[in-house]
């Protein structure tokens, strides 16, 4: 399997602009800037995505980790925060709620443990990944 994206930027590192656009046109032509990485400007950025690629990896592979252990579902609720320190990706801390279905804290805490550290995304990152894992009813 392949997946492809584009990015396009006219102009100065400040003042320039790009967008981004994905292969199956959910990002297309996608503005992102100066502003919108460094500051609070409109558009994604590199990290926002990254952050997004890692939650929704996280959340599938520990879907298929607790269903495999004999586990139901119900809701699995991830965000990732991707850090950006001294112009280097620094850290990812993946923040979990789950509601699953008769399965106990250390059990729960292991399968988790466990996804964060085999997904696809994660095994792409050189840079720590952190993880708060919590059961909710």
């Amino acid at each position: 399997m392949k997946r492809k994206a584009e990015a396009v930027w006219n102009g100065s590192i400040k003042e320039g602009k790009g967008h981004l656009t994905t292969g199956s046109a959910v990002l297309d032509k996608t503005q992102y800037s100066f502003k919108s990485r460094f500051e609070e400007g409109k558009g994604t950025n590199p990290e926002e995505l990254l952050a997004a690629a890692h939650a929704g990896c996280f959340t599938m592979k520990l879907s298929l980790d607790l269903t495999e252990g004999g586990y139901e579902v119900e809701e699995l609720r991830t965000s990732s925060t991707v850090s950006l320190e001294d112009g280097k990706i620094t850290r990812s801390l993946l923040r979990l709620e789950a509601k699953v279905k008769d399965i106990d804290h250390n059990t729960f805490q292991d399968i988790a443990k466990k996804a964060k550290e085999t997904c696809p995304v994660s095994q792409a990152f050189s840079f720590e990944i952190a993880l708060e894992a919590e059961l909710v009813s």
